[in-house]
């Protein structure tokens, strides 16, 4: 006897028992017999939860062909074709990154909804959210401005992602070549104030999953504006 796919035969044989729920065991001569049949029931066990819809008269057919050696279709062709019509048809589950960032999404949104109504944070028309620790006297930068900040980033589990006070150096950089976040939220400060942003992931780093930071992130940056060059 020739080999028959076992994920087929696995399928056929939850079919037929679905099928005929009052067909009874049967009639075992042997122990070759039985191993057959215990063969067949482990496969078809293993296989309950198969993830497409089932047609059990085509997985006869093509199972008894295949025993009977008469498809025109050979073994490795067979599985091929299997391999990639179950990746078609079978619905396929979020991959991590996907899961994670539908999670993050909501999670930034039920934070933000919740963090605006907290006492000294302003939202502004954009989304972005801030806190005034300190507030000082000097000029506001322009979007065009190269500033100089210390600075530490957080994902709302309170990891530190990012920190120049942990590299014990200040920044500098143009405002209109950093997030949309940071160009907003850094024009609203004199120089010399410390502010905390809560920013949402629209206005950060979107759906790119960017090294430390997840996919759909909403960030927590404290920045501190030392000056303007």
């Amino acid at each position: 006897m020739k080999k028959i796919l076992p994920i087929l035969l696995c399928v056929a044989v939850i079919q037929v028992a679905a099928q005929d729920q009052s067909k009874t065991d049967p009639e075992l001569k042997n122990q070759l017999d039985s191993l057959n049949y215990f063969f067949g029931l482990t496969l078809g066990y293993s296989l309950e939860t198969a993830q497409f819809e089932t047609n059990s008269a085509i997985i006869a057919e093509g199972l008894i062909l295949a025993v009977e050696g008469q498809s025109r279709y050979d073994a490795e062709y067979a599985r091929t074709m299997f391999q990639k019509l179950h990746q078609t048809v079978s619905p396929q589950p979020a991959g991590p990154s996907e899961t994670t960032a539908a999670e993050n999404q909501e999670k930034g949104i039920a934070f933000l909804a919740e963090n605006g109504e907290k006492e000294g944070v302003i939202t502004t028309e954009s989304g972005l959210q801030y806190k005034v620790e300190t507030l000082g006297s000097g000029p506001n930068p322009s979007a065009m401005s190269t500033v100089e900040v210390h600075y530490e980033g957080t994902l709302l589990d309170g990891t530190v992602f990012d920190s120049s006070y942990d590299r014990g150096e200040s920044i500098s950089f143009p405002l209109n070549r950093v997030i949309p976040g940071w160009t907003e939220g850094v024009q609203l400060m004199p120089v010399g104030s410390t502010y905390i942003f809560y920013i949402p992931s629209d206005l950060a780093y979107g759906s790119r999953d960017s090294g430390p930071i997840p996919p759909n992130s909403t960030l927590i940056f404290k920045i501190e504006l030392l000056g303007i060059e």
